[in-house]
């Protein structure tokens, strides 16, 4: 599931962004306050946009452009703001900006803009990481804690889904379609045949456990100390066994 951050200082204009997010099937969306906190945020997290306004407290939001990109924080940002100026909107781009929209604006423009943003992100992603395991899209490598870890071509598509959703619960339809390209009751079976292959292969020996098990909806991943709820897997026999490959 994609991520989000909002940095805007005014909190009733931050609610109501959350709020016409949410309402378009887009959640796991972070707001900060301040433009300390959003740099803080925007450095530390993965997110697959930034949604910034540029009069902000602390650290105004052309100081946050400027210093993500220094660091080469390469995430999408759109700028929000009530300056209009063409100056405005150039010295915004010129600082790293990706978009700008002006205010007052609708609601659809912005969901729809923000498609476009999220939809360049996902492509422009390359490398992953979640607590110490790591992968390399383009290279086609995972390792964990520094010791590669050699997967077959369904387990890497199935860990590339859930490491770009990571912290979020994933059902088992959304897996079969991204990986199997549809979805069928009787294939359900088959991702929780390769989740158990990929617990193998990265958590078996490590003493932190990173792939769970999302009580009545499917799986995810994540590296947070504070475990989500899970359960044991109880797999369902299909009468044959599912081939790696």
């Amino acid at each position: 599931m994609p991520r989000f951050l909002v940095i805007d200082d005014d909190q009733n204009n931050a609610q109501l962004l959350r709020e016409a997010l949410s309402e378009h099937g887009l959640s796991g969306i972070d707001v900060a306050s301040d433009g300390d906190r959003g740099l803080s945020l925007a450095s530390s997290t993965q997110y697959n946009l930034i949604i910034l306004e540029t009069d902000v407290p602390k650290v105004d939001g052309l100081t946050i452009l400027r210093s993500l990109r220094e660091r080469e924080v390469s995430v999408p940002i759109l700028v929000l703001s009530r300056r209009d100026a063409v100056a405005d909107r150039v010295q915004a781009l010129w600082a790293g900006a990706d978009d700008y929209l002006c205010k007052p604006f609708e609601i659809e423009e912005l969901h729809a803009r923000v498609q476009a943003l999220s939809r360049r992100s996902a492509s422009q992603v390359l490398k992953l990481r979640v607590a110490d395991l790591e992968m390399d899209i383009l290279q086609r490598s995972v390792t964990r804690a520094g010791k590669r870890i050699d997967l077959c071509k369904k387990g890497f598509a199935i860990l590339e889904y859930l490491m770009r959703n990571a912290d979020s619960a994933v059902t088992r339809d959304k897996l079969l379609e991204h990986v199997w390209g549809g979805t069928s009751e009787g294939l359900t079976n088959r991702v929780d045949v390769y989740i158990n292959y990929l617990r193998r292969k990265i958590d078996q020996n490590f003493e932190k456990k990173l792939i769970h098990t999302a009580r009545g909806i499917g799986y995810m991943i994540s590296g947070s100390d504070q475990r989500p709820e899970t359960k044991p897997l109880r797999l369902i026999s299909t009468g044959r066994s599912e081939s790696c490959n």
